[in-house]
Order: structure tokens, then sequence, then C-alpha cells
């Protein structure tokens, strides 16, 4: 079957810049949350690797600008590294060296033809907010990224039309105060409540000074919703699958799109004493202040039952205690990477955010094959012969492209990743671009068989559906 492209559907491509940069350049005390994690669990990062080196973003970006050239790229995500955009946090010091880099960056996108789309926090809170503040604990550091954003703004926003305030706002706190399976491993329950309400608020702060300053472009947030399906029709797992969407997705969602908080969401966090202090001038800066668009991250589903067991009430609240994971018998996976596959999730989430949040303006912002040992794929002219993530992309874009051809207000599609990086603990174990790069001291760049046929699709704007295959 042939599958046509839209015209102006969005073929692009994103990363960040803690998963690209490297730390060349980086002056003393530019830490960032996951420098400082690398630097105190490096034995839980894939053979060592992590954010010292990474791609060595720093002095390659000319060749990777050349390669997005090549590809005919339309669109480059990526973001500023907030701990390195600073040499003092509390003046606002900008580090110039670092500013001439993404100025240079930017000005290589265009000239090549690729719209910049720039995110002001990827996970690169600076660690000194950490240490001083407890970071997103603190309203001091919302102050401090208002005042991050403007300059930026200000900076870059001559050239850069398109922003986001957060990439994945969500993650860092669950992975380390929900669930404490990250550094600091601290289990913090209302901390993790604190820190989602405390970027709600930062993201629409942000929003305003976009606003007031008269800035040309757009400002949205990235988030990476799982599009929850429970394990039947019984009141009980629907019960399940509607709990996790609340304390998941719509956490986000409602007061980013809609400018307030579910209700039952705000009744629970009371009922179990994780609630947060919001004031009604903020709530009415959340209420007014709501995204232009958003970028949505989607890699697998969740799936989803009734709990079994009654909760521990020695346990610290968690979510879970409404909810467990369901293992879908026979269900397709990447065993590399260990998420299940399952492309139908592009159109339920486009269906799920036109029906509960109307005409807004949206794009997938990741979308992604992960495979580790690459290097099995190699073909005779030492090309990797990706065929599995041509596949995984094709069967992903169709679903998607139906939801578009239903009224899904989808602008586009943009693939994790343009190169291959880094990725928390996973480090280079999977790779995820659609360019090769080599661990050694250079960082070398090839193209793989991905490259080629991407480029095939922004320029034909058609390709033939692959058959479903096995990943495992």
């Amino acid at each position: 079957m042939e599958i046509t492209i839209p015209k102006n559907f969005i073929l692009g491509a994103a990363s960040s810049a803690w998963q690209t940069e490297g730390w060349q350049g980086k002056k003393a005390g530019q830490d960032s949350f996951l420098d400082s994690w690398y630097k105190n669990e490096k034995f839980v990062w894939h053979d060592g690797y992590g954010p010292a080196v990474a791609t060595n973003f720093m002095e390659k970006y000319p060749e990777d600008i050349h390669w997005m050239k090549e590809v005919k790229l339309t669109h480059y995500r990526t973001s500023i590294n907030w701990a390195r955009f600073f040499t003092d946090y509390e003046q606002l010091v900008v580090d110039e060296d670092y500013a001439e880099h993404i100025n240079q960056v930017i000005d290589g996108l265009i000239e090549a033809g690729v719209e910049p789309m720039l995110c002001l926090e990827h996970y690169e809170v600076p660690s000194y907010l950490l240490e001083k503040y407890d970071g997103w604990s603190s309203k001091k550091v919302i102050e401090l990224y208002k005042g991050y954003a403007k300059i930026a703004f200000e900076r870059f926003g001559d050239r850069v039309k398109q922003w986001f305030t957060f990439n994945e706002p969500i993650v860092t706190q669950t992975r380390c105060y929900l669930d404490a399976i990250r550094w600091p491993h601290e289990q913090n329950t209302k901390k993790w409540m604190l820190w989602n309400y405390h970027k709600v608020l930062a993201n629409a702060e942000a929003i305003k000074i976009f606003k007031e300053g008269g800035f040309e472009g757009r400002i949205g947030c990235i988030l990476n919703p799982e599009m929850v399906y429970p394990r039947s029709s019984s009141v009980a797992d629907q019960k399940a699958a509607q709990m996790y969407d609340l304390f998941f997705n719509r956490i986000y969602f409602d007061p980013m799109v809609k400018g307030a908080y579910p209700e039952e969401l705000l009744t629970l966090c009371d009922q179990y004493d994780i609630s947060f202090d919001a004031t009604p001038a903020e709530l009415a800066t959340i209420k007014k202040y709501t995204v232009d668009f958003l970028g949505v991250n989607q890699y697998y589903p969740k799936r989803v039952q009734a709990p079994k067991y009654a909760w521990n009430p020695e346990t610290p609240f968690h979510p879970e205690m409404f909810y467990e994971p369901f293992d879908l018998p026979g269900k397709q996976m990447n065993s590399s990477r260990g998420w299940e596959i399952h492309p139908e999730i592009m159109y339920d989430m486009a269906m799920y955010l036109k029906k509960n949040y109307g005409d807004i303006p949206w794009l997938v912002s990741e979308n992604g094959m992960g495979r580790e040992q690459e290097e099995q794929y190699f073909d005779n002219q030492g090309q990797v012969a990706d065929e599995y993530r041509i596949d995984f992309i094709g069967q992903h874009l169709y679903h998607l492209l139906r939801a578009v051809a239903e009224g899904a207000n989808c602008e586009g599609y943009m693939l994790w990743a343009f190169t291959d990086c880094v990725s928390p603990m996973n480090a280079f174990k999977n790779r995820y671009g659609l360019i090769r790069i080599e661990l050694n001291q250079e960082r070398s760049r090839s193209p793989k068989h991905s490259a080629f046929w991407y480029r095939s699709l922004i320029e034909d704007r058609k390709f033939i559906l692959p058959d479903p295959i096995s990943y495992r």
C-alpha cells in the first residue's frame, strides 16, 4: 500500500544538548543534574558512556548539520543547556562562549534550510540550583528560570520561532522521587507532586514572558503521555486506566491546555497528603497562559489492570495503589529496549487529544527505534542496514497519518534521533539515529540505510507501508 504524506506535514528529527554536546569547553561549576548523576553513579551507565563526551556535538555540529542538509531535514529540535548557559545562575551572567555556540548552531541550521526548534529544559537544571534550593522544590528556581527564559528569547528569538518550555517535565521527579530508582534515590511523593506543580507554573510564567515580550512565533511544552489500555472492559480495569491517565497524563495536559487541574486529582492530593501550595495568583497565571501547541513523545503503550491486593498502609503513597501493570500475552517487543511495539498508539493518542483537548496543535516530538549491536547489520559498503528502523517508522507514520486524515490536528513527526546519542543509563547501548556515531575518539559519523529512506519521505511525500515484522 502506498501512503501519501500531506505537503505541509513536518518530517524532522530531535535530540537534546546534554545527550550530544559533551563537556568540551564546559567550565567549573556548570554541571547539570545529568552531569552530577553521571559523576555519582557512572557504574549504572552502559559501558561507562555518558554526557562527558556524548557525540561531541560541541565540535562536530557542522558535520551533523551537513548530514541534516543531505537528508533534506526540515526541522531539528534540540535544547539549550541551562547549566552551561550561565556562569552565575543567581545573577544570570551568560557564558558568552556557550551562547556563541548556540548562535552558530542556529545560524548553521537556518543556512542549511533546517528550522531550529529550541527547548529550555531537557533535564539540564543546574546542579547548583539542586544543591542550594533543592531544585524545583523552590519557587526561587521558578524565578531564576523566568530570567533564563527571557534572556533566551531575547538572544535567539530573532531566528527561533518555535519554543518549548520543558521536555518530559514529569520524568526526573518520577524516576528520582516517586519511584526512587535513579540518583539521588529519595522517595518523597509529596515532593514529586510539588515538582510537577512548580513545572506547570514555570511553564505558564515562561509563556507569559513570551507573550508580553511580543516575541514572534509560538511556545509550548513537550510531554510524554502514555496511551493507557485497560486489561478488559470491567469497571475495575477501566477505573485503573483512568487513574493512571489522571496521575501521569492529565496532570500536565489539563493545566497546560485547559488552564486548570482536574478536580479529582486535587481531591486525591488532599486525601493522601501530597497537595501543593498554590496561590490564587499562580492559578490565575496558569489559567491565562496556556500552551500554543504541544510536543508529544510516543514510544510504547501502558497496559494496566485493577490491583489484585490491598495497598500496604505503611508504604508511602504511590499512584500504583490504583492500578498495576498488565503484561499482554504475545505482545510485539523490541527486545533490545524491553519496550512493547504497538504502532496503533499513534492513532489512539491522536484521537485521545482530539476528544479531550479539542483543536490544540501538536506534533509527535519523539518516536524512534532503539537497537543494540547494530554492528551486526553492516552491509558490504559498511553502512548499517537498519530495515527494522524503516519498518518501525513506516508503521507508526501510517497510523499517525490515519488520524490526520480523520481530523487530528497533528502537524508533523519528529524522529528520535537524528544521530545516535547518549540516553540515561542506556548510554550508547541502543542506537536510535539515522546517522551512526562510532565510539572512537573522533566520534566518526556515517549514514544508515534509514537516512536515505527518510530523505525519500521528505522529497517524495510518499512511502510503501511495510509489512509488520518481528523485532525480537
